[in-house]
């Protein structure tokens, strides 16, 4: 069976004490908490630099048998003139201790900056360098981008034709392209509002709940309009985040979403 999972980016963040962590809970008993009630999680630190191989070896330790870590890609990697120059940052990044979230790595999304262009040779040549598997693991790719020249067709079968996801960036100011391109979906939604007691109202968490489901079952999302590639009927792994907007409302929100897939 496919698996909708549906988690929020971190989880050290002061608002959250006190609101979705209860008050006097031990900081470092953070992780375990987000996890009881959530069954992914997006580590962004990996994007702003290199983490220990002992921290990797904790968070999988902290984490329930099941749950899964999305993983974001270094930024020296992917914020660069010359994407084709990045391997010595991808192989630094595959040597730091990712592995030692064992069967819990999923994901490792490589976002790239919204001034970053779609320039065909080099990006080709970029994804050429994302390994397939490392130690015998198969590593799963996905991949942000946040500048409109991306609205492109060779973009989307580039992505394709290396089973590489891109994120569907929902509910922002960024492109959003809706094609799926890979065996799982990676989509992050920005729209999370403060006078919302869970982010979102509820008839819109339930409209991720209903979309992550039509995602799950190969179909593309109701109102969701692809430029290349309709749903082709293959269900799929789902990995939704709720990222940005208002961030003290983002677990709530997520375990909204996590409520009406229970029901549904």
């Amino acid at each position: 069976m496919m698996k909708i999972r549906v988690g929020i980016g971190g989880w050290n963040f002061p608002e959250w004490r006190g609101g979705f962590y209860p008050k006097g809970l031990n900081q470092k008993q953070e992780l375990s908490f987000a996890a009881s009630k959530l069954n992914t999680i997006e580590i962004n630190a990996t994007y702003y630099g290199s983490q220990k191989p002992e921290s990797f070896a904790k968070w999988h330790a902290e984490t329930p048998q099941g749950f899964v870590f999305a993983v974001k890609g270094p930024r020296f990697a992917t914020n660069r003139r010359v994407l084709a120059d990045a391997e010595p940052s991808i192989a630094q990044f595959f040597a730091s201790g990712v592995l030692n979230l064992k069967e819990k790595l999923g994901p490792i999304n490589w976002q790239f900056s919204e001034y970053k262009k779609f320039e065909p040779d080099d990006f080709a040549k970029f994804i050429a360098l994302l390994p397939k598997s490392v130690e015998g693991r198969p590593i799963q790719h996905a991949l942000e981008v946040r500048n409109a020249a991306f609205n492109d067709r060779d973009f989307i079968a580039l992505a394709r034709a290396h089973d590489m996801a891109i994120v569907t960036s929902a509910d922002s100011d960024f492109p959003q392209i809706n094609d799926v391109t890979a065996p799982f979906v990676y989509a992050r939604i920005m729209g999370t509002k403060e006078n919302e007691e869970q982010g979102y109202a509820k008839s819109d968490l339930k409209k991720w709940a209903a979309r992550a489901s039509q995602w799950s079952q190969g179909q593309t999302p109701d109102g969701f309009e692809t430029m290349a590639l309709p749903g082709d009927g293959k269900p799929r792994d789902v990995f939704l985040y709720v990222i940005s907007g208002a961030k003290a409302k983002n677990p709530h929100a997520a375990m909204g979403i996590m409520q009406h897939l229970a029901v549904a």
